[in-house]
């Protein structure tokens, strides 16, 4: 349960000048700043508020509010402001802005710490430094899947791209091969009637002298696969005795494994040594948000610490069974919950081949949100993680590709490529191949 909102700041403001930054909940959530006369983005329905947006938090109209983090600049050439969550690891509160005859009333539902700075992308980046975390491992270049074939991904197209590499000469360290080659949401070592042999793809990608690169949402079940029919006590309950539902995604609802429950731990531990073995070390695990729903876990239960306890120890799980060399990629993870753990976070929602999102909501894939929020995360690159501005689109299909290559190239994060590299023009060829090709990140 969430705690009321008490006063921790009133700060003076220009309202024609002060801009406030808002963190999102996660990967996907938009974050970035805003001036006062701005609408922020909101979820556009209930689905997406659970899926991409802080769950079970209503933003009230007329405020601002970010998640463990929010910052302003007052706008009249005073410090710029931020408060921070103390605990950021397990406790996460909402702080929440609002405007009122030129001055700013700041809440928190939470204890919060105050910092000050010179501008609001210095002063997060100065939060972060103060964690004095280990500086990321250079990121890999990557191909992935998933953004020109999606879930209808065959091992045949793996071969075509992996052939298109050397024919092109891309500097590409790691094949990725993304959703569609599992039978189901939690059956991982079910294959898909697309792929023949896991292990038979990754000695192939090893052979032309590349990484093998998987993905997975560990904490994401499927209510039709045979872990949910198998093991249905593996699955994080809610307080009514139903399960705890994830949102809804692949055309049907999500459940959420329980990673505290000793044999679902053991499974999953199972699933990334196996692949591990298989020869993988390149690990993308996705839909992370799922593992900090709350819920009635078998570790017991209390609120919103207890959850993201679970989750934290449900990705030391998976980093155990990987082994400290793999590369782990994090995306749609609650951000400060996952500070320490991972190699690479996506920092935004999905792009995609398309500028604006549906229904205009900044969750949603599309360049326009991806943009926004990889711009308003920049502050996270090299400090909690190398930041991943989501993949690279350079076929000519593509809307405003320019544009987008630009964005990503701009990052200086995890550069990927998400195309089927035969469908390439000479300009995506060309700007494909600068971007993998450039300085060790």
């Amino acid at each position: 349960m969430h705690n009321p909102f008490t006063p921790v700041a009133s700060v003076s403001v220009d309202p024609r000048k002060a801009r406030v930054h808002e963190e999102g909940w996660q990967s996907w959530s938009p974050s970035g700043s805003y001036a006062l006369g701005d609408k922020p983005h909101r979820p556009t329905n209930d689905n997406w508020a659970t899926v991409c947006y802080r769950p079970g938090v209503t933003v009230p109209e007329g405020a601002f509010q970010g998640e463990g983090l929010l910052a302003l600049d007052p706008g009249d050439g005073t410090p710029v402001r931020l408060w921070a969550a103390t605990d950021p690891l397990t406790d996460v509160p909402s702080i929440r802005l609002v405007v009122t005859d030129g001055v700013a009333e700041v809440s928190a539902d939470g204890p919060v710490k105050e910092w000050t700075g010179a501008t609001v992308q210095s002063v997060l980046g100065e939060w972060a430094d103060s964690l004095q975390l280990t500086a990321p491992r250079p990121a890999p270049t990557v191909w992935c899947s998933w953004y020109e074939y999606f879930t209808a991904v065959t091992e045949d197209d793996i071969h075509e791209n992996l052939r298109a590499m050397d024919t092109l000469d891309l500097p590409i360290d790691v094949v990725q091969i993304d959703d569609g080659y599992q039978k189901a949401l939690g059956d991982w070592l079910t294959l898909s009637g697309r792929f023949r042999s896991r292990a038979g793809i990754a000695d192939a990608i090893r052979a032309r002298g590349r990484r093998a690169g998987i993905w997975t949402a560990p904490f994401l079940v499927d209510p039709a696969s045979d872990l949910a029919a198998e093991h249905p006590e593996w699955l994080v309950r809610d307080e009514d005795g139903g399960f705890t539902h994830a949102g809804r995604n692949w055309g049907h609802d999500l459940r959420v494994l329980d990673t505290t429950h000793p044999e679902a731990a053991a499974y999953l531990t199972e699933v990334f040594r196996t692949l591990r073995a298989e020869g993988y070390d390149y690990f993308k695990v996705d839909f992370l948000y799922a593992g900090a729903l709350d819920g009635v876990r078998h570790g017991g239960d209390d609120g919103d610490a207890a959850a993201l306890t679970a989750y934290r120890s449900g990705i030391e799980l998976i980093r155990e069974a990987i082994g400290e060399d793999a590369y782990l990629l994090g995306c749609g993870a609650p951000m400060l919950a996952s500070i320490g753990l991972f190699d690479a976070m996506r920092v935004s929602p999905d792009t995609g081949p398309h500028r604006r999102p549906e229904a205009d909501d900044y969750s949603q894939p599309g360049q326009d949100p991806a943009e926004f929020t990889g711009v308003g995360r920049q502050w996270q690159h090299g400090r909690l993680w190398i930041n991943d501005p989501d993949c690279l689109m350079a076929r000519p299909a593509v809307e405003t590709r320019e544009r987008w290559a630009a964005h990503v190239e701009a990052t200086g994060g995890l550069m990927a490529s998400s195309d089927r590299l035969l469908s390439l023009d000479e300009w995506g060829v060309a700007t494909t191949r600068r971007l993998l090709g450039g300085e060790a990140r």
